[in-house]
């Protein structure tokens, strides 16, 4: 069942149209109904409608949605695709207007970074090299040719990326080839200079879908002028709310141009929410009314108001990601809702590091989004592969991992040779590296070298029984050589440091995981515990990942970590007053919420190695009072949540001792 508003979108053809789409207001499936309409009532044929969204997996989903609702005949040549894929379509038609040969490539992103690297001075640092790349992209992406660039430079870095610009577009054009950004900006200039070609475009594609239309940068905006031409066939559909992503490019300003290039455009504002509570509705209007609007809106909802969105303040990260983890466990046992339909959102990935030590403690299953586990990444693998061995000798995945770390020149020959005799005894690798008779068929080197490894695991073994985890962690560091490996390794001083702080850690896990247990604790069981959330089906999980790659996504339970200043808004956006932006990112995270909001903060954190103090963010003050319960300042309802999550721990040991 549509609402007015909805069916008015859907059914206005007569000239341009915006859609102001509020959050969880059902704006895809507007432009479904739209698509259809265009075919069943306007009779359009359907490959003269273009359907453009950000990425391959919105266009995906909009392609499987299109499809379902339209006729068997009518689902054949779908034009439906990303801003680059169809620049991609119009250079593969138009090549020769292009100057390239019809078998044209497009580079990805390590093909340009070698490229660049190929023609900058051999001192250009690589963190210079990518502020080059940057401002380069950056222009390409306002539709500036390389001697355009050069005129608009207005920094030495700017005139540098500008030279640097012209000889790699000399470069691509010797290599047949293409950038990602030329997609956008060839077309375009393609369009904008050629007036017939244009018009045959404009022919071909009768009437343009634009979703996300908020987050199109200036290159884009004019790709889509250039194809709806004077009359704008066109229907947008965006929400200047959800503005997130100027930091790539994005112009919500194109919301205002798009108004004065086409002075009859129409503008409908869908507002019914269909997704969060009452309550989380009120909340995020007070806190968005605080930025400036072209087009303001309201959203409302029929739904309940719901419970009061809590505010958990918190000692630091630790203390933070432990109540964080509580809560997840309550609303899990308590409420039934499942892991997968929790999330925790924050402002950047480092914030993951503190949460994913409280939910391996806690054997709340978790999937990471959009960035590196902390126990993914290479030097904690490496350990972790050691102390696996140590634990369990028949680990021949982990004796392969780390048989040659730090380098003992055991190459993969003689790890061949090592694993047929192995299994043609049936013995586990490490022991057939101390049999005799197999080290006999071996090179004396490596037969030496194996044989040194397999003491040094034995040695380490023998050490186990008497030495916590992280004592163990810091003997095998020492013993092995690793240590001495990771200062090695490539790289600058910053990244040596960061991978040695990385196992400093991996022991505070350890001993976090120690705490309340008599004696060392078990190394098979710790280690058990590490690895639990690898063995849960990664679709029932609990979702971490940061506010910017939450956009479009809806949950039961959602969670914004970091609500303090320096945090959200981000010391950057504060000393450079991009205040609005920021507003407009936790005001995403909160309209992910479907009935339970919960907002915490640290009163000090760690960072660049010195603890700082921190105050609340001034959105928790933009909240209405009336809509929030903050923890600590209601005896009675503090004293009742305190004995809901010692119920929920209760029945999750409960499960766990049945298991």
């Amino acid at each position: 069942m549509l609402n007015p508003p909805q069916r008015a979108a859907i059914e206005y053809t007569e000239g341009s149209l915006l859609v102001l789409a509020g959050a969880g207001s059902g704006k895809t499936r507007v432009i479904v109904e739209k698509f259809a309409h265009l075919i069943e009532h306007l009779n359009l044929p359907v490959q003269s409608i273009a359907a453009i969204t950000f990425t391959n997996k919105a266009a995906r989903e909009m392609r499987l949605r299109i499809t379902k609702r339209l006729a068997t005949e009518h689902a054949e040549g779908l034009q439906i695709s990303t801003f680059h894929a169809l620049g991609l379509r119009i250079l593969q038609i138009e090549h020769a207007q292009a100057g390239l040969k019809r078998n044209f490539s497009v580079l990805d992103t390590d093909d340009t970074l070698g490229l660049l690297k190929d023609l900058s001075p051999a001192a250009c640092k690589p963190e210079d090299l990518q502020t080059l790349r940057t401002l380069m992209s950056r222009a390409k992406n306002a539709g500036l040719d390389p001697l355009a660039a050069s005129e608009h430079a207005a920094t030495p870095k700017e005139r540098q990326a500008a030279e640097l610009y012209a000889a790699y577009q000399r470069r691509l054009a010797a290599y047949n080839a293409l950038d990602f950004d030329d997609l956008i900006r060839l077309p375009l200039q393609l369009l904008e200079n050629n007036a017939e070609l244009a018009l045959n475009w404009r022919q071909r594609l009768r009437y343009l879908l634009v979703d996300e239309y908020q987050d199109t940068n200036e290159a884009q905006y004019r790709l889509l002028k250039a194809l709806a031409g004077p009359q704008g066939a066109f229907t947008c559909v965006g929400d200047d709310d959800q503005s997130i992503y100027a930091w790539r490019g994005a112009r919500p300003e194109n919301l205002s141009l798009l108004g004065q290039d086409y002075p009859g455009l129409r503008v409908i504002k869908l507002e019914q929410n269909y997704r969060c509570a009452g309550r989380i509705l009120r909340a995020a209007n007070a806190l968005i009314a605080h930025n400036d609007h072209l087009h303001p809106k309201r959203l409302w909802s029929e739904r309940e108001a719901g419970p009061p969105i809590r505010v958990l303040a918190c000692r630091d990260a630790e203390h933070e990601a432990e109540r964080i983890a509580s809560r997840l466990l309550e609303f899990h046992t308590r409420y039934q809702v499942a892991w997968h339909e929790q999330v925790i959102l924050y402002r950047g990935n480092y914030q993951a590091r503190a949460l994913e030590k409280a939910l391996r403690l806690a054997r709340v299953p978790y999937q990471l989004s959009g960035a590196l586990s902390f126990l993914d990444r290479a030097e904690v693998k490496d350990i972790l592969g050691y102390l696996r061995l140590i634990a369990n000798p028949e680990d021949d995945a982990a004796f392969l991992r780390i048989v040659n770390l730090p380098r003992r020149e055991i190459g993969p020959g003689s790890l061949e040779k090592l694993g047929l005799a192995a299994q043609a005894r049936h013995l586990p690798m490490l022991e057939a590296s101390r049999r005799p008779e197999i080290l006999s068929q071996l090179a004396t080197r490596q037969a030496r070298a194996l044989a040194g490894f397999a003491e040094l695991i034995r040695q380490l073994r023998a050490h186990s029984t008497s030495l916590s985890a992280a004592q163990l962690l810091d003997e095998v560091l020492t013993r092995s050589g690793y240590e001495q490996h990771l200062i090695q390794l490539p790289g600058n001083p910053t990244q040596r440091q960061r991978r040695r702080a990385n196992l400093v850690e991996l022991g505070d896990w350890f001993r976090a995981m120690q705490k309340g247990t008599d004696g060392c604790g078990d190394l098979t069981q710790q280690l058990a515990l590490l690895g639990h959330t690898e063995r849960v089906d990664s679709g029932n999980a609990v979702r971490l990942m940061t506010l910017h790659a939450c956009k479009g996504l809806e949950f039961r339970c959602v969670f914004v970590v970091g609500v303090e200043e320096g945090t959200l808004p981000h010391e950057s956006a504060i000393d450079e007053g991009h205040l609005d932006e920021e507003r407009r990112l936790f005001y995403v995270g909160l309209t992910r919420a479907k009935e339970w909001l919960t907002l915490s903060y640290a009163a000090r954190v760690r960072r660049w190695g010195e603890i700082m103090n921190l105050q609340p963010s001034r959105f928790l003050q933009e909240l209405p009072v009336a809509e929030l319960h903050w923890d600590g300042r209601d005896p009675v309802i503090d004293a009742e949540a305190q004995r809901q999550t010692a119920l929920a721990h209760l029945e999750r040991l409960k499960a766990m001792l049945q298991n």
